[in-house]
């Protein structure tokens, strides 16, 4: 078996931080190949050449054509370095096709919030050069061990080398979230150069369409997803979403690794974004935080009064209607609510009216500010995350990390890393925050208030926030679980 220093990964992600994030894909994908290389595996990125990818990266050479595949239009593949801090650059592949990749908008959307009409052409050259990078007919001498493919956008590089007779790299598929899945019609499958033969309820169909995801779950060597609990709630309806059965039949080819977080941009001690820095061995320092952000977003200057935040899309999943149904009885307690987000136009008018209604209780800011979310994190008592579900979550772990308690509700990856507070477990140092369920205003409520009465113990308070703050969630563990299954993979 190969030691980890022999190790090759090809890592293929549709996005990756901080050139291009949408979600916490973006996150995991420059901080676990990160994680891995300091524990000297061979790990290299695959990208698609987005514009803001191209300008990002450094040091950008040709190693490769593609003119010759005839279901995509011409690309060259780039050979470049991803800079994630003065003494770290991580090697990159980027996919250099302007006739995909080069325009305005997001990476799966245009400005208007469509998704591009073209998506699986996109993503199916991601996946193809992803399967070419991983055979014996790469045009490159670097070879990967492992083709590490990360959600709908490469899941069809495993059914890529499925059908390649040559050498091929071992596949290990990981879901960030079952619920996005690659859906198009079935013309595809001959568009995009799968043989029809796929296209079978034991292949890419899905309900009589072909299914990106569906393809890496079927094809791949191994499964991942980003947390244990999640990997058992996707094998069951509703959360399988349609997958379930098959997830079911691959249960011993599925792990669930809980995601770690950047413990370097996310550090309260050095945090550039925070008023003033803090440790848990001087919490008082955090209070800076909290004034800070009430004077920035209008609210009340009040120390005693729970402030409570969001940094969120604001959809249907995130729970964000449950959250506008309970806001005017929040503010009763009395406590205060901070929310940064956006997505869904219906749920951002409602909020922004819940600021007009509750002035100096209530502030919303749409969009996104990077900036803002830190302050956030810091100056808020209790951090909100009422998702119906949600695989993994990042910022649950952020809020610990930063003394911050989470009121989130029992499911997925919130399960895995929230313990909720009883007297019991504040003693043993385990509870960290608050749990809820099942998903209904009136729990969410109830849970808020029981976090409010919580607050007004600055003993207990400051226990809590302690044992939050002394959790490790940096991607070490989890960097190492990887390794395992990647060596447990080869031959």
């Amino acid at each position: 078996m190969l030691s980890s220093q022999e190790l090759r990964v090809l890592f293929i992600t549709s996005e990756v931080f901080p050139l291009c994030k949408t979600g916490g894909l973006g996150d995991v994908s420059a901080a676990l190949p990160a994680a891995l290389r300091s524990l000297q595996n061979d790990v290299r990125l695959l990208l698609p050449g987005y514009p803001k990818v191209l300008a990002g990266v450094k040091y950008k050479s040709k190693v490769a054509e593609f003119n010759t595949l005839p279901q995509f239009p011409p690309a060259t593949l780039l050979s470049a370095r991803l800079s994630l801090s003065k003494s770290e650059n991580i090697p990159v592949f980027v996919i250099d096709c302007p006739g995909l990749y080069h325009r305005e908008g997001g990476p799966y959307m245009d400005t208007l919030g469509r998704d591009w009409p073209d998506n699986a052409l996109r993503f199916g050259l991601l996946s193809k050069i992803g399967a070419i990078l991983s055979s014996d007919a790469s045009p490159i001498a670097w070879r990967p061990h492992i083709a590490h493919c990360n959600d709908w956008q490469s899941g069809l590089t495993p059914a890529y080398l499925h059908y390649h007779a040559g050498k091929k790299a071992t596949t290990l598929m990981t879901i960030h979230n079952l619920a996005f899945q690659g859906i198009f019609p079935p013309g595809s499958v001959i568009q995009l150069g799968l043989p029809l033969e796929s296209f079978d309820v034991n292949g890419v169909e899905y309900y009589t369409n072909m299914s990106f995801l569906k393809a890496g779950l079927y094809y791949a060597d191994h499964i991942t997803t980003v947390s244990p609990n999640y990997a058992e709630e996707i094998q069951t309806e509703p959360l399988g979403f349609g997958l379930q059965g098959l997830l079911a039949t691959r249960r011993r080819h599925l792990t669930g690794i809980i995601n770690g977080i950047d413990t370097r941009e996310w550090d309260t001690a050095t945090d550039p974004h925070l008023v003033k820095n803090y440790t848990s061995k001087k919490l008082s320092d955090k209070a800076a935080n909290k004034s800070a952000l009430q004077q920035q977003m209008g609210l009340a200057v009040d120390a005693d009064i729970p402030l409570f935040g969001v940094v969120s899309r604001l959809n249907h999943q995130k729970g964000t209607d449950l959250l506008i149904q309970i806001a005017s009885q929040l503010v009763e307690i009395p406590a205060q609510l901070v929310v940064l987000g956006s997505d869904h136009a219906e749920l951002e008018h409602q909020l922004s009216t819940l600021t007009q209604a509750y002035p100096g209780a209530i502030a919303v800011r749409i969009g996104f500010n990077e900036a803002l979310s830190h302050l956030i994190e810091a100056g808020a008592d209790c951090f909100l995350m009422p998702s119906r579900f949600e695989p993994c979550g990042l910022n649950q772990m952020y809020s610990q990390h930063y003394g911050t308690p989470p009121i989130a509700h029992a499911t997925g990856g919130l399960l895995d890393t929230v313990v909720d507070y009883t007297p019991a477990k504040l003693a043993d140092g385990s509870a960290s925050g608050f749990l809820f369920y099942p998903m209904t205003a009136d729990n969410l409520l109830s849970t808020i208030k029981r976090a409010a009465l919580a607050y007004q113990n600055k003993k207990v308070w400051q226990r809590l926030q302690k044992n939050g703050m002394a959790k490790d969630f940096s991607w070490h563990a989890s960097a190492a679980a990887y390794r395992e299954i990647y060596l447990s993979l080869l031959p």
